[in-house]
């Protein structure tokens, strides 16, 4: 083996595209800060579990689902690692801002629904049925689910007219 062909041949380091790592701190990031949180909140009373409970356990799933997202790119060979696509990122983000903006105005089930709407038909090219059964599920039917099954409140419409048809 001469010289150049040592210098010529490729690096077998794993190396993880920044982008991701950036997806990963923030996964990390948003898991510890609510892991913090919510022990202020108390995660257990004497009558059972406290308000911080749930919230704990998300941030410990957040956090788990980082260090996992992490050992993937790690073990994923050099030659094949990509980095994040941007546009998609920025699609994603931009939609839940949106969602975010318009759930107090709209209301829960509107808003959701048309957010759904939009990642499973558009975004994600399913079928209009599936995309229709899954958007009302998880619209509609967590809505009500939390609304009456579990007693938490979710917001409805500050529109009069929608509020008289239910939504």
């Amino acid at each position: 083996m001469t010289t150049e062909s040592v210098m010529t041949k490729p690096q077998s380091g794993v190396r993880v595209a920044p982008s991701v790592l950036v997806g990963i701190g923030a996964f990390a990031a948003v898991g510890v800060y609510v892991l913090i949180s919510s022990v202020g909140l108390g995660l257990w009373t004497s009558l059972g579990p406290g308000p911080g409970l749930f919230p704990f356990a998300m941030g410990a799933v957040l956090l788990a689902m980082a260090a996992i997202w992490l050992v993937q790119e790690l073990r994923r060979p050099s030659e094949t690692a990509e980095g994040v696509d941007r546009r998609l990122v920025i699609e994603v983000v931009v939609s839940l801002v949106i969602l975010a903006a318009v759930m107090d105005l709209l209301g829960f089930q509107l808003s959701m629904f048309l957010f759904l709407i939009y990642h499973l038909k558009l975004r994600g090219r399913r079928t209009w049925v599936s995309s229709l059964i899954i958007a009302v599920a998880g619209s509609f039917g967590a809505f009500y689910a939390f609304t009456y099954g579990l007693n938490v409140s979710l917001p409805v419409s500050a529109f009069p007219l929608l509020n008289t048809i239910g939504l």
